[in-house]
């Protein structure tokens, strides 16, 4: 396993991270359980997870992911051996079952403290807003348009003080932001100055298809030092390759969930048919070739590794012991030159 440490912190973490929200869904209690076992084993200390967890999110799945943790947590002593990443619901029609108050100090707390039950643990390693609460242009969308009319009040003040009152009580340790943008970002970054806690990660979707990313947030990261936790970095399963030539497994995130469809639009399917000929041409899998990239670059902190099936996640965390020549790199970024982002 290869490590690096989150920004403006001691904590070392894995490069690969244990993505975990198919569980509770698509896999059973038993199957989350297996696979932090084997991850652990395999070196991956950094485990992500959601109060959404699993998704779909649902009223009658709620928060099971963490539960899932935290039965593991209890049987297996192994606390002490994770950095636990999990994330409050931003708000939206979707998620008025969770809580309707968004990121209010009451609903920062509210969500900590059930997160912690859940999981049986006392102290969360990283703690981030899963989207932001104003209108903005995240989840797939790719242009900006204003809203005259949107009521949302800068509270950026407000959140990183609630945030701040529980680091000090010893609940959470570090935090960060997820589906913002640049202007997002440094909003944060610039608030943190006026003695507040500083955002230190920054998860958000970034693969192959989807290298929006380095448009700005790249710079951001580098310069101000604020990791990237690389989200569906094979598009929901498009860069594993099994949805090419119109294939549909009967298991498949895709044919159980057609509503997760953002990564798989006609652009996108040409661009996983193109680097998977790259990846055929070097003799290495679609799915290490596409995770290896993510995994050697720069702004990276963690990739965030999902699977529901063990030889899955097996073949996705040796990702990591792949190294692409700069032939192949070159070749990746020829395609990229030729379809940009076709998957935002």
């Amino acid at each position: 396993m290869k490590y690096s440490k989150i920004p403006h912190t001691d904590i070392k973490v894995s490069k690969i991270c244990l993505g975990t929200m198919t569980w509770g869904n698509q896999n059973t209690e038993a199957e989350g359980h297996e696979q932090m076992d084997y991850a652990l084993t395999q070196g991956v200390n950094f485990f992500d997870t959601a109060e959404l967890y699993p998704v779909p999110a649902t009223e009658e799945t709620y928060a099971e992911t963490e539960r899932i943790i935290g039965t593991w947590f209890k049987k297996s002593g192994n606390r002490d051996k994770v950095v636990l990443a999990t994330k409050i619901a931003g708000p939206g029609d979707y998620t008025a079952h969770i809580r309707t108050n968004g990121f209010k100090p009451e609903a920062i707390k509210d969500a900590v403290e059930k997160s912690l039950k859940r999981l049986q643990t006392d102290y969360i390693d990283l703690y981030q807003l899963h989207w932001p609460e104003r209108q903005a242009n995240f989840f797939g969308t790719r242009d900006y348009k204003h809203d005259p009319s949107d009521s949302w009040k800068d509270n950026f003040h407000e959140t990183l003080n609630a945030l701040d009152a529980l680091i000090k009580e010893g609940k959470i340790r570090q935090v960060g932001i997820s589906n913002e943008t640049p202007w997002g970002t440094m909003r944060y970054l610039e608030e943190s100055k006026k003695g507040l806690p500083r955002m230190v990660t920054i998860q958000n979707a970034y693969s192959l298809v989807c290298r929006s990313f380095e448009t700005s947030l790249a710079e951001i990261a580098m310069r101000e030092k604020i990791g990237l936790m690389a989200y569906s970095p094979l598009a929901c399963g498009v860069l594993s390759g099994k949805y090419l030539d119109g294939k549909l497994p009967d298991d498949s995130r895709l044919a159980l969930f057609p509503r997760f469809a953002r990564y798989s639009g006609k652009e996108a399917m040409e661009a996983t048919r193109q680097y998977n000929e790259v990846a055929k041409k070097h003799n290495i899998s679609l799915s290490q070739m596409a995770l290896a990239f993510i995994n050697q670059q720069p702004f990276l902190t963690g990739n965030i590794i999902g699977a529901t099936k063990m030889e899955q996640l097996k073949e996705n965390i040796a990702s990591i012991d792949l190294d692409l020549s700069q032939e192949i790199i070159d070749e990746i970024n020829e395609i990229h030159s030729r379809i940009p982002n076709p998957a935002p």
